[in-house]
């Protein structure tokens, strides 16, 4: 389970995979307001490798990640690319 971190420490991150791949900056969350529970990151400009990950990209060219591929909030916010494809 991922530790409570307050929306503004994750604002501004790097997004990488667990191996290193960098995927872009969060620039939002999205999630359900009746039961709070979080569905996706909002990632602003992204690299051309997530491009290839086939995910959904809003008319902004955000892409939206699953909330549940999330691996860990440091430095970085790591993901895994296998919870994505």
């Amino acid at each position: 389970m991922i530790e409570k971190k307050p929306f503004s420490e994750i604002i501004g991150k790097l997004v990488v995979t667990k191996e290193g791949k960098r995927l872009g900056i969060v620039k939002d969350i999205t999630f359900e307001t009746r039961v709070g529970e979080l569905i996706q990151l909002v990632v602003k400009d992204p690299t051309p490798y997530i491009k290839n990950l086939n995910l959904e990209i809003t008319k902004e060219k955000e892409v939206l990640l699953p909330y549940s591929a999330i691996i860990a909030v440091g430095d970085f916010v790591v993901v895994s690319e296998e919870d994505l494809v």
